[in-house]
């Protein structure tokens, strides 16, 4: 369902806010995070943009239109006293300031752990969940590495890469975001690793408490996975998966991407292959990720068994990825549920008839592009 259309959000103090205005109003029906701050920025404060709701609802069409009950408010604090979560919010102290600065911010965190990783600087890490042992590996090994460079490790909870960077990265911070409530495990297999984040590490979620996730709240947690760190590190990845969404996120908002390479013939490498032909960082080992970052550590002694450290030949040049990015815009933006032909395409574009071919590649691949006989081709 499409958010209210607001004014530009402007910066001001949320200091005065009260928690259950704040719950009532992100969880009231057609107020998603951008159109939250976007109200509160128009008329003020949280209380004011919620007396104006019903109003705003009216004139965009939509009638006899009530806020979130307060009882309802009221019960999820209750269940995150109960959980052991607490409240974070921009402006607060503890809210990270990468976080904040996106206009789609959770206006709400619920958070279960050490509050004190928010503050420090943060990598993320995801791939496949049916993830290969080498892929395991190389998760371990990056996560352990940027662990001891100073990072915080921020993955999603998910079996395989994301569980085992996690579990890695345990003994020098780690942050979790869940899908669902930041009291409920998914999948369950990982409630023994969530219990031990809980202590040592950090659970966050912007969803209420109790909420199980659907598919639909993956993608949301993503986002706040690129949003938190500095740069995202993809070890394996399908060309279509949770994975690739992460890593465009994080474009969108201007974070590195970085990823490991896979052999050809493997499918959860593909994605990982994609992103690099793109332009993504490749990454054999921590200081190929800490020199894209302009820190680099001295060089570790490296071990033979590595295979992945012992890829011959030289690094590949990176070709721009926001210029992948802004050029799959264009084509998804000129594409609609009717078909077009794709030399048609080309010209409206005026873009070199190369580039826009592998632009049409990528799309397809993710999915987002769907090619017809005759050459015609429509959005997905």
């Amino acid at each position: 369902m499409r958010d209210f259309p607001m004014p530009a959000p402007v910066p001001r103090d949320p200091g005065a806010d009260d928690p259950v205005d704040r719950l009532r109003l992100i969880r009231s029906r057609r107020v998603g995070a951008v159109t939250y701050h976007r109200l509160v920025a128009e008329h003020g404060s949280v209380a004011a943009a919620l007396a104006a709701l019903p109003d705003v609802a009216r004139a965009a069409g939509v009638e006899e239109y009530s806020p979130c009950p307060v009882e309802v408010a009221r019960h999820e604090m209750a269940q995150a006293r109960l959980a052991g979560a607490r409240m974070v919010v921009p402006g607060d102290g503890v809210y990270p300031d990468l976080l904040a600065g996106l206009p789609d911010a959770p206006p709400v965190l619920w958070l279960r752990g050490d509050a004190g990783l928010l503050a420090r600087p943060m990598l993320a890490m995801v791939g496949a969940r049916n993830a290969s042992s080498l892929g395991l590996r190389m998760a371990r090994r990056l996560a352990q590495g940027l662990g001891a460079e100073g990072q915080v490790v921020v993955s999603g909870l998910a079996r395989g890469i994301d569980a085992e960077a996690h579990e890695a990265a345990l003994p020098t911070g780690t942050v979790a975001v869940m899908a669902g409530g930041v009291d409920v495990v998914y999948p369950e297999e990982n409630a023994a690793l969530a219990g031990r984040i809980a202590e040592a590490g950090c659970l966050i979620s912007e969803q209420p408490m109790g909420l199980l996730p659907q598919a639909r709240h993956f993608p949301l947690r993503n986002r706040i996975i690129a949003g938190l760190a500095r740069a995202v590190v993809v070890v394996e990845a399908a060309a279509r998966s949770g994975s690739l969404i992460t890593a465009r996120d994080a474009l969108d908002m201007g974070r590195e991407v970085m990823a490991v390479p896979g052999h050809p013939f493997d499918a959860r490498a593909a994605g990982c292959n994609l992103l690099i032909r793109d332009g993504a960082v490749l990454v054999r080992h921590v200081e190929d990720v800490m020199e894209a970052l302009g820190t680099a550590p001295e060089p570790a002694k490296l071990e033979e068994a590595e295979v992945i450290d012992s890829l011959p030949g030289p690094v590949p040049p990176r070709r721009p990825l926001a210029d992948m990015a802004a050029l799959h815009g264009q084509i998804l933006a000129r594409l609609g549920p009717s078909p077009v032909a794709e030399d048609q395409l080309i010209r409206d574009l005026a873009l070199p008839a190369e580039a826009v071919a592998r632009g049409l590649v990528a799309l397809e691949m993710e999915g987002q592009v769907r090619r017809q006989a005759g050459g015609m081709l429509s959005r997905a």
